[in-house]
């Protein structure tokens, strides 16, 4: 019976990521959060269920610091589906489009490598019509 060893890749300090993505990012968090009829982070934050603290949100949206991209997937989809909805909340096709249109954004930015991903696809494909 062959064994085979798991693939060990060394593990790469991950590249800062950018002043304007981080300012960027604590908007489309800042946003939902108000689209969601929170007016402060501290009201957000004090909500059953709330996936990260007071503290994290304001460094976030003050893009002192960035989430991971399942971090700010948390985010979005609390505010968007499961938070309950505060006085001054968009209905609710609004904050679904907003939150569609936030985590598209996100996606498109340097932070979270997806457009490089998507580019490097690209240039995998293979050209339409070539011989094989």
């Amino acid at each position: 019976m062959l064994r085979y060893a798991p693939l060990l890749m060394a593990r790469t300090k991950k590249p800062p990521i950018a002043q304007r993505d981080r300012a960027v990012i604590g908007a489309l968090l800042r946003d939902l959060r108000r689209a969601a009829g929170y007016r402060s982070v501290d009201a957000a934050a004090e909500t059953k269920g709330c996936p990260a603290s007071r503290q994290t949100i304001y460094q976030y949206e003050r893009g002192a610091m960035s989430p991971s991209l399942p971090q700010f997937l948390e985010l979005v989809s609390f505010y968007v589906l499961e938070a309950p909805r505060g006085v001054d909340a968009k209905p609710d096709a609004d904050l679904r489009a907003h939150g569609v249109a936030a985590v598209t954004r996100a996606l498109d930015l340097p932070a979270y490598h997806v457009a490089t991903a998507r580019d490097l696809i690209a240039k995998m494909q293979p050209v339409a019509g070539a011989a094989r």
